[in-house]
């Protein structure tokens, strides 16, 4: 029997209601699996094509013994397809290979950088593959994700393949957010939804991978399990150092050593550390509302000393500010005034509040 990619724990009844024999009957021809990003979409997609494409399933899972199942196993399975980014290929440890007949794209020889889009090049050469019969005579599977990197060119040419979809095709789309798709492209898939394990579940699995800081690391996921593990996989600690520095300086009422900060930030992902903004004033509104932290659990002391000081719209604006900002975080025009002026707007919001004038 091959290795398959299998369902984790928290999806497997999912996973045996949809692929089940009553619903195979009925099945879609394209399905949009979205969720709470870090919970593992895309490995459940990926078991699910292996399960699909399986020519003995049992319970609808892939038997792991078929020549689809060996085939799929060892990555050249021909009924298959995976459509992903360049960066998102390379940042998997593997190159996205063109497609046989795709056109290389105009300047792709001296671009440097690697594509974050799903590019029309792909999708064109997904279309002549489907126009073929399958190889084995069962389904044809593809796989594209984040289906969010769609571009407005890429995301209609896949719409118009989906208008009239070819027989005996399943497109399997994952996304973390389908309120980022087009509407008309969404309407064209079934939505299949999934959730996020229970805290104590997730616990358990993290604990079985060898996870030390589970807690820790499943409170910095924001719940997310897959994305706790890959984190403490890459030795990554539950909270960056400098997040420790803002916080305690917000709680003693006290303004931080900007500079000191914005050299830290320099150095990271601006993607990244406007995330943990992002979750630091999710936190603080949290508290502001009754509720516990739900990122930096760790620091709910000082967390909730500086909410109960700060003004409430002051940190709603600059978590609104901090999601408009998102755009444009892989491209800054000056990476150290970008950062300047996000840590500005953060630590005027943890401010105490300006005490009412007397009447």
């Amino acid at each position: 029997m091959v290795k398959l990619p299998g369902f984790y724990p928290w999806q497997r009844d999912v996973a045996l209601r949809w692929l089940g024999a009553e619903e195979r009957a009925r099945f879609a021809h394209a399905w949009l699996i979205h969720g709470l990003a870090g919970i593992g979409k895309v490995d459940f997609a990926r078991a699910a094509a292996a399960a699909l494409l399986c020519e003995a399933p049992h319970d609808g899972m892939a038997c792991g013994r078929c020549p689809a199942c060996i085939w799929y196993a060892a990555g050249n399975h021909p009924d298959f397809r995976r459509i992903r980014p360049e960066a998102v290929a390379l940042a998997e440890g593997e190159e996205e290979q063109p497609e046989e007949g795709a056109e290389e794209p105009a300047g792709a020889r001296g671009r440097k950088a690697p594509s974050r889009d799903i590019r029309i090049e792909q999708i064109r050469a997904m279309e002549s593959w489907i126009t073929t019969g399958t190889h084995r005579g069962g389904l044809r599977v593809v796989l594209l994700y984040p289906a969010e990197t769609l571009n407005t060119v890429s995301a209609n040419a896949l719409l118009k393949v989906l208008e009239e979809p070819p027989p005996h095709t399943v497109f399997l789309l994952v996304a973390d957010a389908p309120d980022r798709l087009p509407a008309t492209l969404v309407s064209r898939c079934r939505r299949l939804p999934l959730g996020a394990p229970d805290p104590a579940q997730a616990r358990s699995w993290l604990q079985v991978q060898g996870v030390a800081d589970a807690d820790a690391q499943l409170a910095a996921a924001g719940g997310a399990p897959v994305a706790a593990w890959r984190r403490a996989q890459s030795g990554l600690p539950p909270r960056p150092e400098w997040i420790d520095t803002l916080v305690q300086a917000a709680a003693a009422g006290r303004a931080p050593d900007v500079g000191a900060l914005v050299d830290l930030l320099d150095k990271a992902e601006p993607a990244d550390w406007i995330d943990k903004l992002q979750r630091l004033c999710v936190d603080l509104a949290l508290l502001q509302a009754g509720l516990p932290a739900r990122y930096f659990a760790a620091l709910a002391d000082p967390l909730a000393r500086v909410a109960q000081r700060a003004a409430r719209r002051r940190v709603a604006e600059a978590a609104r500010w901090l999601g408009t900002q998102r755009a444009i975080a892989d491209h800054p025009l000056n990476g150290k005034l970008f950062a300047q002026e996000a840590l500005a707007r953060v630590c005027a919001a943890c401010a105490p509040a300006a005490a009412p004038r007397p009447a």
